[in-house]
């Protein structure tokens, strides 16, 4: 696989205000990682820390760079519309800018702002939490965000289907990047579950909790 971008590794997320998310140091070696997998250039190719914000995601966007790459992670924390007062639609978590610390909303990556994005990957990870829950309406098997991906230009993605353990998720992630650097012939459903298979050998990772919250949605053959 080509090019990647990668937002975003968050940094705490309203400090002053009424909620705030926990920083996800590990993400960065889990991005980092992936890189590797990929031959991507850490220093091109990456967000991390305060580059990685909602306003980097929208300009890479507006400029084409997201549509060049064929890959987008991003590893940080997934909130459920309701999951935080105010929130009204799944988001993803970003760097707050300095003009974001009065509203903590205002840093994150919400559903509308996923559908005014024009990718062109053929997959888009998203590392976080309840990235493909359903938003509870009748008949959604998957989370808006999921559907707004697709919307945006996405052809598979990689998401979850409840809360997930940090460090387990990152050696899913990263071990299925390896499994597909590794095997060519691999599809994303053969790298992913392979993956799976090596987490769930792990001493305190047996529980399908930790190896299984994972799954592929789209053009998983290819």
């Amino acid at each position: 696989m080509e090019a990647l971008a990668l937002p975003s590794v968050p940094m705490p997320v309203g400090a002053a205000g009424p909620w705030q998310l926990t920083a996800l140091p590990e993400t960065r070696d889990e991005l980092l990682s992936i890189a590797s997998a990929l031959k991507a250039d850490p220093g091109r190719d990456l967000f991390l820390g305060d580059r990685a914000t909602r306003a980097s995601v929208i300009a890479a966007s507006q400029s084409g760079e997201l549509a060049r790459r064929r890959v987008v992670v991003f590893a940080t924390h997934g909130l459920m519309a309701g999951e935080v007062a105010g929130l009204d639609q799944p988001a993803l978590a970003m760097a707050a800018d300095a003009k974001d610390q009065g509203d903590p909303l205002q840093a994150l990556l919400k559903l509308d702002d996923v559908l005014s994005l024009k990718l062109h990957a053929d997959w888009v990870v998203m590392s976080a939490c309840n990235t493909g829950a359903a938003d509870g309406q009748m008949g959604e098997a998957l989370s808006g965000l999921a559907r707004g991906m697709f919307y945006a230009g996405a052809r598979s993605l990689l998401l979850t289907h409840w809360a997930v353990e940090s460090e387990s998720a990152k050696r899913l992630t990263t071990t299925t990047f390896k499994a597909l650097a590794a095997n060519p012939s691999y599809t994303k459903a053969q790298s992913l579950r392979e993956a799976m298979r090596v987490v769930s050998q792990m001493p305190g990772y047996e529980h399908p909790a930790f190896w299984a919250p994972f799954a592929i949605v789209g053009d998983g053959g290819r």
